[in-house]
């Protein structure tokens, strides 16, 4: 039964697509994948690229936040994420945007005792965010959005790791302190809405999360600062074909590390790495992101 309580949680980091640089936002499901720029509003544009994500936990966390000793546990996702975005300016400071994304998975869990072994490869959930509505200001920035995760991906999920539909409401924004918008404190929240699984009675309980960060320009083309993420599972998880260790146990996280960014004039591209640790968590695995990407600007207008 040990077993159940490793593979829920991390199973979701099959649907993992992530926001692109220039906020462009190409999904956050999961806790890490935007920082700095989460509440930023892009100027107007076609923007693409592509990001890398690994995590890894080595610790099981109980509902109070206990460790659950689990011999040998190890748990490893890697992905990489594609995908393109549109921004349109509307009349004034409004803005309208829309992107997709589809990620490719690797995930593998062992553990020695209790016995598990997991090891599945293949396309994950695809992210499509038809409306994103944004204002940009001088001073701060202000952004609202709607995104949906379709359950395309190709591996077959045994059990509680099975698929679903869900969707994502946003709200947010940044706040700048210089005229150059350059030192900045930015954050995104989020509600999760999910639906049945596919095949079988279980329903995941909604979720809030709060990802962002602050920090501004070093250098002239290297900025750095502080990201973080918070999530809070709302909703009990149902259904008739829960397991009984799981019923009640809401999810939460806190988690932060460092992020540097480099801009690269030539390809008017950015380049972004960043790496966060979760510091506190309750039904869930204890572990940490590194995330990795390179988004361009594919055309701007006149």
């Amino acid at each position: 039964m040990i077993c159940r309580w490793i593979v829920a949680p991390v199973l979701l980091l099959t649907a993992v697509p992530t926001v692109m640089a220039q906020s462009q936002d190409l999904g956050h499901k999961i806790l890490g994948g935007i920082g700095l720029d989460a509440g930023t509003q892009p100027d107007a544009g076609l923007y693409g690229g592509d990001r890398f994500l690994y995590y890894r936990a080595d610790e099981l966390r109980d509902r109070n936040g206990e460790l659950i000793p689990v011999k040998g546990l190890d748990i490893k996702a890697v992905s990489n994420v594609a995908g393109m975005s549109r921004t349109f300016k509307l009349d004034g400071a409004w803005y309208f945007n829309a992107s997709v994304a589809a990620p490719i998975t690797r995930l593998s869990l062992n553990a020695d005792e209790p016995r598990a072994s997991v090891d599945r490869f293949g396309f994950g959930d695809l992210f499509i965010e038809p409306a994103r509505l944004g204002y940009r200001h001088p001073h701060f920035d202000v952004v609202t959005s709607y995104g949906i995760y379709a359950p395309t991906g190709q591996a077959e999920r045994a059990g509680v790791g099975q698929r679903q539909w869900s969707h994502q409401l946003s709200a947010g924004g940044t706040v700048f302190f210089d005229e150059h918008r350059g030192w900045r404190l930015s954050a995104l929240a989020s509600y999760d809405l999910y639906q049945k699984k596919i095949r079988i009675d279980i329903r995941r309980g909604d979720t809030v999360q709060i990802q962002g960060g602050f920090g501004g320009p070093l250098f002239r083309l290297i900025d750095a600062g502080v990201a973080g993420y918070a999530l809070w599972q709302v909703k009990n998880d149902s259904g008739a074909d829960l397991p009984v260790v799981l019923r009640e146990a809401r999810d939460h996280v806190v988690g932060f590390g460092p992020e540097i960014g480099i801009v690269i004039p030539a390809i008017r591209a950015r380049l972004a790495v960043r790496q966060e640790w979760d510091v506190a968590t309750t039904s869930r695995p204890k572990g940490q992101i590194l995330v990795a990407g390179l988004s361009f600007v594919a055309w701007r207008p006149n």
